[in-house]
């Protein structure tokens, strides 16, 4: 392990546990959020991203725009793949449905939406009737 160390890892600093865990893809982003100020640490406010952390602490984040509030079950030894990253925590923040981004994407899931003939952009069918029409036209009889 670092610095001539034998056995198994107790700690890991924050920024790489949380590169590890696939919350952000470099350790410089993760490092930016925690000297931001942005990461709680068990609630307390951390700005240091050498910061160790072990099993059992929570870690309170932005992340886009969501909060994150996640149990450290693992501090793992790797940044693996997606579902191996998944096992080293626990998500604590209650699942919440997301609402549509704006009218137009909700008008647009709702079940039976259909566009009203001659609406909108034309089809790829009604393209090429136009084109149809237009060679029709150019052409002497």
């Amino acid at each position: 392990m670092e610095n001539g160390q034998s056995g198994v890892e107790t700690s890991i600093r924050v920024d790489r546990w949380l590169w590890f865990a696939r919350f952000f893809k470099s350790r410089s982003l993760a490092a930016k959020l925690v000297q931001g100020r942005k990461v709680r640490l068990n609630s307390v406010v951390i700005a240091k991203p050498s910061v160790s952390v072990k099993a059992g602490d929570v870690l309170t984040f932005p992340q886009g725009k969501d909060i994150r509030v996640i149990k450290i079950i693992n501090i793992g030894s790797r940044r693996g793949p997606a579902p191996e990253a998944q096992g080293l925590y626990e998500d604590l923040a209650p699942k919440e449905d997301k609402p549509a981004a704006d009218k137009e994407t909700a008008i647009l899931n709702k079940p039976g939406f259909e566009r009203e003939k001659g609406a909108g952009r034309p089809t790829k069918a009604d393209r090429r009737a136009l084109e149809k029409l237009r060679h029709k036209s150019d052409d002497p009889m």
